[in-house]
């Protein structure tokens, strides 16, 4: 495929109805056995959160040869919004089903399989994906996962707060409030990040916001038991936006019985969007060779 139309920080539609972000670094000799990334967001961001300048997962897969794609999930870009009802966790790892298939057919091309990172509520999307996977035997290959921005809990005074909100179709966090929620202590990001990640702000689907926050906590054991595949797991001991700690990190992990191999901590000096903190290249240094290994595996 000619990938001249997919630039840095450029959207167009890449699955489906969906829109993104796509990285096909060209063919070359001896490379090893591929991956091919798909990356899901969380709320209030879109697939540019992965494509930031200084922060980009798009850019370090590039310089690894590693194919990646970015989707704007529904209800963000122009990727069109479902229904309240279906945008949940549940209702949009069954909607991104297909668009994975979809995915695996334009760009899966001389790769082993499909490898997810998700963050955040993409993060919880994702695992639910896998689960969905492991019985509804999917048109492509899933080697594993990645995930960050997520763990077993959201501290109970969230539920009422989201539902308190107008009631809108979409909500819109202001500024001062995202960059409490988002980042970690001074002097764990850059303070430029903070402008620059602006770009990849977006108002989120009410429906998701509250289902996180609703579903989620009593959904995970058995969502978590149900993944086959490799995963791994890495959560910011300063996230605001769950309840935190080495005991829930390592209740996360114990969850994951039935995947092959699960590699899980609890990182310090960070905040909730890792990928914006100077933790972000080792984290989607050590994503992509996590996704590398699967591959291998799977070879």
């Amino acid at each position: 495929m000619n990938t001249s139309s997919f630039q840095p920080g450029h959207a167009a539609k890449v699955a489906g109805d969906l829109t993104g972000r796509v990285r096909l670094p060209g063919s070359g000799i001896n490379r090893p056995p591929l991956p091919l990334v798909v990356a899901l967001h969380g709320g209030t961001y879109t697939s540019r959160y992965f494509d930031v300048p200084g922060a980009s997962l798009l850019d370090c897969a590039a310089a690894n040869g590693i194919p990646v794609v970015a989707l704007d999930r529904p209800g963000y870009g122009a990727s069109p919004a479902l229904p309240a009802g279906q945008s949940t966790v549940k209702g949009q790892a069954t909607y991104l089903l297909k668009a994975l298939e979809d995915c695996w057919q334009r760009y899966g091309e001389g790769t082993r399989g499909i490898f997810l990172i998700g963050h955040s509520i993409g993060g919880a999307i994702a695992a639910s994906i896998a689960a969905q996977a492991a019985s509804a035997s999917p048109a492509f290959p899933l080697l594993g996962l990645a995930l960050s921005g997520m763990c077993l809990k959201t501290p109970p005074e969230h539920k009422p707060l989201w539902e308190s909100l107008p009631d809108t179709p979409t909500v819109e966090m202001p500024g001062p409030v995202k960059v409490q929620m988002m980042f970690g202590p001074a002097g764990s990001y850059h303070p430029a990040i903070v402008e620059a990640s602006q770009a990849a702000d977006a108002p989120a689907p009410k429906a998701e916001l509250v289902d996180i926050v609703s579903t989620w906590t009593a959904n995970a054991p058995a969502t978590l038991a149900a993944i086959r595949v490799p995963v791994h797991y890495r959560q910011s001991a300063q996230d605001p936006l769950w309840i935190m700690g080495a005991a829930e990190v390592d209740g996360f992990a114990r969850a994951l019985e039935n995947s092959p191999r699960v590699d899980a901590a609890m990182v310090q000096q960070t905040g909730h969007c890792m990928d914006f903190h100077h933790y972000g290249h080792s984290l989607q240094l050590q994503q992509l060779a996590f996704a590398l290994q699967c591959a291998c595996e799977a070879a």
